[in-house]
């Protein structure tokens, strides 16, 4: 063998080890098989069938043509009415709302420049398409593993287009910030000049928070904001599709935008009916699954080797942080999928190390048929840790 050839497989042979963590939209068709085979299931509104989501959609949907008039209307104005905004468009995929609408309010300022927490998901998941399709440039700001706050925007020296803010922070758990640190952030664009935009692909799952902490309501959230976008397969679990809210000229010119992003199909009925349906059966159930977040975060503190992020937890959705190694947790997960016909997770959020898994959990339909005492006891079997309780931790504040 040539000494080229050698030298090229030593260094391969030299490489550290891959990722553990798999790829977000990797398969896994035995864990997929095996969680087909279980009957409950620990996080969202559980597994269900192309037969199930098609239910979804009433007898009798009035078909829309190119997203005009049947049940795309009546989602749009419902929609629009729930945020108190003047308008509201449909559009098929979140990633293109949000482009084009940030696009839009570039164009109406002498900036192209947009601030957004690190971890946003135009950051972290669109390959850059707010650059490479708009010529946007963003602005990250603050540490990526905090919240955003005030004090990190008054770091902020440059012109802005547009300030993007998402509640929940779904990297962080479901973070939210408090009404006084949200009209402040607010505040802080509106004062330069800026549009404000919401990132509300959970906004659903923040109403509960605003609700019994601040007494506001969905309309009072949105109406801080020049345009909010929401989905209706995140929390809600429709099929797919999403709306951005706000003023009718704006509004008018994201029909364009969505045009131009190939986003104005013939027929756009099945997921719009599928919405509205999630929408109005799901959105009155969101204080239930806040409620039980909280409980299942009471009944999880002081687990050894469980740690609940946020503490507290601010909306139906955490983080959890299992002190174990990720084979033995997956091995873990295909035994309780066996033994008791319980699907926990699938994959981990992300490997923070060799000892140290981070995983999501959104409470929903399914999750509501768990108790938090059998849910802290899954964990345990999770973590490794005994099931007994033990001494609580001090709630962080």
């Amino acid at each position: 063998m040539p000494m080229a050839m050698e030298n090229v497989k030593k260094k391969r042979s030299q490489r550290p080890a891959a990722s553990k963590t798999p790829p977000a939209f990797s398969r896994d068709v035995k864990l997929e098989a095996l969680a087909a085979s279980c009957t409950r299931f620990l996080s969202g509104h559980g597994r269900r069938s192309a037969d199930e989501l098609l239910a979804t959609i009433p007898t009798g949907t009035e078909t829309d043509y190119y997203g005009i008039g049947g049940v795309v209307t009546e989602l749009e104005q419902e929609v629009a009415s729930l945020l108190g905004k003047q308008a509201a468009l449909f559009f098929p995929t979140g990633t293109m709302a949000q482009q084009a609408t940030l696009r839009v309010h570039a164009d109406r300022r002498s900036s192209r420049s947009v601030a957004f927490h690190p971890a946003c998901h135009m950051e972290t998941n669109e390959e850059r398409g707010y650059q490479q399709l708009h010529g946007l440039f963003g602005v990250p700001v603050g540490p990526r593993d905090e919240p955003l706050s005030s004090a990190s925007l008054s770091q902020v020296h440059e012109p802005i287009a547009a300030l993007l803010l998402e509640l929940p922070q779904r990297a962080l758990g479901g973070t939210l910030p408090s009404w006084t640190e949200l009209v402040a952030q607010v505040t802080w664009a509106r004062d330069r000049g800026a549009a404000v935009h919401l990132d509300g692909a959970r906004l659903w799952d923040a109403s509960p928070f605003y609700k019994v902490r601040h007494r506001r309501s969905l309309a009072e959230v949105a109406g801080l904001f020049d345009t909010v976008y929401v989905s209706f397969y995140k929390g809600l679990g429709g099929i797919a599709g999403s709306c951005v809210a706000g003023d009718t000229d704006v509004i008018e010119e994201l029909s364009v935008w969505r045009t131009r992003h190939g986003g104005r199909a013939f027929g756009m009925w099945p997921y719009a009916a599928s919405a509205l349906s999630a929408l109005r059966t799901r959105l009155p159930r969101m204080p239930a699954y806040y409620r039980h977040s909280l409980a299942i975060a009471e009944a999880v503190r002081g687990l050894p080797g469980v740690e609940v992020l946020p503490d507290p937890v601010q909306s139906p959705m955490m983080h959890l942080r299992f002190s174990v190694d990720l084979e033995v947790l997956r091995e873990r997960v295909i035994e309780i999928a066996r033994s008791e016909k319980v699907w926990t997770f699938a994959r981990p959020w992300v490997s923070l190390g060799p000892k140290l898994q981070e995983f999501e959990l959104h409470v929903g339909d399914a999750t509501l048929e768990l108790n938090p005492e059998e849910i802290r006891r899954l964990f345990a079997r999770l973590g490794g840790a005994p099931a007994g309780r033990t001494k609580a931790r001090r709630r962080r504040t």
